[in-house]
Order: C-alpha cells, then sequence, then structure tokens
C-alpha cells in the first residue's frame, strides 16, 4: 500500500508532468519542480533519464512501493517477450488500476482506498488486495452498498477520461469485465511512459 497520505499531486511537479491528465494538477499552474532551485533545468544523465521514468510509471500507478516495483521487474524479464511490454500488462493486471480504468475511482489512490475498504468483488468475491492480479475474463464489481457513493458516481460520470477498449463496464451496475491484457500501445497514458529505461534502470 502506498504510505503517500496528502498532497498525492505534487510528485506531478517533481516528475514534470501531469500523470492523470487532471485538471486539478498544480502543473497546470506551475510547470517547474517545486523547492527553492525548481526551475532550473538541468539536463539528466542516462542515470537520471532510467530513474525519471522509473519514478513516473511507479507515481502513476498509485507510488508502488519500491520492493514490489522491483519484483515487478523480475517477474517481467522473466516472461517471455518484450520486458518493457510484461511490465506493463503486469501494472495494468492490478485490481486497483482495473478499478482506475472502469472509472468507479477518481485515481489510483481513491481506486485503492475503495479496495482496501471492502466495497470491490472479483468474480463474486470480495478482495480487499489493491495488487491483486486478474486475468482475462475476471469481472469486477462494486458491492451494492458502495454504488451509491458520492465518489463512486462523481468518478463515473467524469468527463476527464473515458473506459479503454480492453474492458467492458456497465456503470448502471458498476459491473466490468477485464476482457484482455493490453499491449502497451492500448493503455491510454496522460503522458509518455517509458518502460524500456525502467528495464535498462534495474538491470544495471
Amino acid at each position: 500500500m502506498s504510505k503517500r497520505a496528502t498532497a498525492k499531486f505534487k510528485i506531478n511537479r517533481r516528475h514534470g508532468c501531469n500523470h492523470w491528465g487532471r485538471a486539478k494538477s498544480p502543473l497546470n499552474k506551475r510547470d517547474y519542480r517545486p523547492g527553492q532551485h525548481g526551475q532550473r533545468r538541468n539536463k539528466l544523465s542516462d542515470f537520471g533519464q532510467q530513474l525519471m521514468a522509473k519514478q513516473k510509471l511507479k507515481g502513476y500507478y498509485g507510488n508502488i512501493g519500491e520492493r514490489q516495483f522491483r519484483r515487478y521487474y523480475f517477474e517481467a524479464i522473466r516472461r517471455r517477450g518484450d520486458s518493457s511490454e510484461n511490465l506493463i500488462q503486469l501494472l495494468e493486471s492490478r485490481l486497483d488500476t482495473v478499478v482506475y480504468r472502469m472509472k468507479f475511482a477518481a485515481s489510483p489512490f481513491a481506486s485503492r482506498q475503495l479496495i482496501n475498504h471492502g466495497h470491490v468483488k472479483v468474480n463474486g468475491k470480495r478482495v480487499n488486495i489493491a495488487s491483486y492480479a486478474l486475468k482475462q475474463g475476471d469481472t469486477v464489481e462494486l458491492r451494492e452498498k458502495s454504488r451509491q457513493m458520492t465518489v463512486v458516481l462523481e468518478a463515473a460520470a467524469s468527463q476527464e477520461r473515458e473506459v479503454p477498449e480492453f474492458m467492458a463496464v456497465d456503470h448502471k451496475d458498476m459491473k466490468g469485465t477485464f476482457t484482455r491484457v493490453p499491449a502497451m500501445g492500448d493503455v491510454p497514458y496522460p503522458v509518455q511512459m517509458e518502460p524500456a529505461l525502467v528495464i535498462e534502470f534495474y538491470s544495471r
């Protein structure tokens, strides 16, 4: 679980990008890093670029802990195929990511909280583990008592983003199906992600 309890949008300024494409991001008003020397534009070394790519990707998925993120790297290189593609597929199969993609929550952080508090069911059974790995064809729904929560209804009605094509969602019943594991090109990132640099960072 993320240790970030407050001021989640500060990481947008730290990384210099609007991770989730939100209108409320402070980066929209101050497009430079926080702190006394934030407006300096220093050229990053190769290591710095790899580190920033890792931090951006971790931040986008709700600031996943370093130990868990490293486990995703090892699983990605263990699998056949492109390791960077495998890494994205692992992250996109997380329950908190899918709940966010289905617009049951306004952010990955809100999605994680919804799951931790027991509002989400997978294939009819309650799951309160945000990192739970979904498989193709799994169904995700909110408990009946949770479907009319204000935060849920506001997220579902938001026009800031659309439900991606690799899942099917019925917002009337607050239920959806994870139809397939997406390729990286299918993932609707508001900013450019560079998972290949993340693989290079851990491969050093």
